[in-house]
């Protein structure tokens, strides 16, 4: 059985105090978030902006691609890169719930801090997964707490949180498995250039990818493309461009009422069987059940 480092219970506790009732609660302290879950819930498929994500009770399952991770107050998780996941809380109750708080990674940071670092180390220049887990240290966890009690002295929340912030920024850095942010925000690698492909796809999603120009404009050869962003993803560019291209007309279809064949169309699908095909297979229910659905338990969220 995992064991979990001292000071997990006052976190939870700080949490379960700030938190009113289920769902995500923003928090005076910027880019803080405290998610609450009274039991476990249904599999979400979202967008996972960089974040690193502390569970103080209760458990997490991430699915990226044909991957799982699984995370709790022994581990946390860290997204270095915007990555399509499926996450679903598997452990929670109404006397434990499930406590989580996400903080958002803020790349400009990252990047000043790099040059008092330097870049990754050689043998960590191969690009590696953009999303992993992590041990909890007492060292990470004190980092933890002193950001979130912040949450019980609001009057210092301007001066102290930008300076716990960056501690946990510096901690995060120096783990075991910091050298990953460092590789997606350092210099001109191949991490970097996926990092670069990846900000093009979001903007461009709905336009055919042509992959031998894709690479083109990044300076790599297509099979490089490919096996580097894979490295990064764990799936192919075109892979990407579909999640993104379905949770789009997912949101599309939930936020403005469009019906499911103008979604489609809308995020560059030509084929409207072939729109509700993929994306049945993707939020497992076809458009119309799934809105329904979606409705009826509150709608979209983001993921922690």
């Amino acid at each position: 059985m995992a064991t979990t480092a001292p000071g997990t219970a006052e976190l939870a506790a700080q949490l379960l105090r700030h938190t009113s009732g289920d769902g995500v609660h923003a928090t005076p302290i910027p880019r803080l978030s405290l998610i609450r879950a009274a039991r476990p819930g249904e599999p979400l498929v979202l967008l996972h902006e960089p974040a690193l994500c502390v569970v103080a009770q209760g458990k997490k399952r991430v699915h990226l691609a044909d991957e799982v991770y699984v995370y709790d107050a022994s581990r946390f998780l860290v997204v270095s890169i915007d990555l399509p996941v499926t996450g679903q809380v598997v452990e929670a109750s109404p006397a434990a719930p499930y406590l989580c708080l996400r903080l958002d990674l803020d790349p400009g940071e990252l990047a000043q801090m790099l040059l008092e670092f330097g870049p990754p180390p050689p043998a960590a220049q191969r690009p590696a997964r953009g999303l992993y887990l992590s041990a909890m240290t007492p060292a990470m966890l004190d980092a933890v707490l002193r950001l979130t009690r912040l949450l019980d002295a609001p009057e210092d929340i301007a001066a102290l949180a930008p300076l716990a912030v960056r501690e946990l920024t510096y901690r995060l850095l120096k783990s075991d498995e910091g050298w990953r942010l460092r590789q997606i925000a350092a210099g001109d690698g191949q991490a970097r250039r996926i990092a670069r492909a990846i900000d093009w796809l979001k903007q461009h999603y709905a336009e055919p990818l042509r992959i031998e120009e894709f690479a083109r404009e990044l300076h790599m050869s297509p099979s490089s493309l490919h096996h580097h962003f894979k490295a990064v993803t764990a799936m192919s560019p075109l892979q990407y461009q579909k999640q993104l291209r379905l949770q789009e007309a997912r949101r599309l279809m939930f936020s403005e009422a469009l019906d499911a064949t103008s979604a489609a169309f809308r995020v560059g699908y030509e084929s409207p069987s072939q729109f509700s095909r993929e994306y049945s297979r993707l939020f497992g229910e076809p458009p119309a059940r799934d809105l329904r659905r979606l409705r009826e338990t509150g709608g979209l969220v983001r993921p922690a």
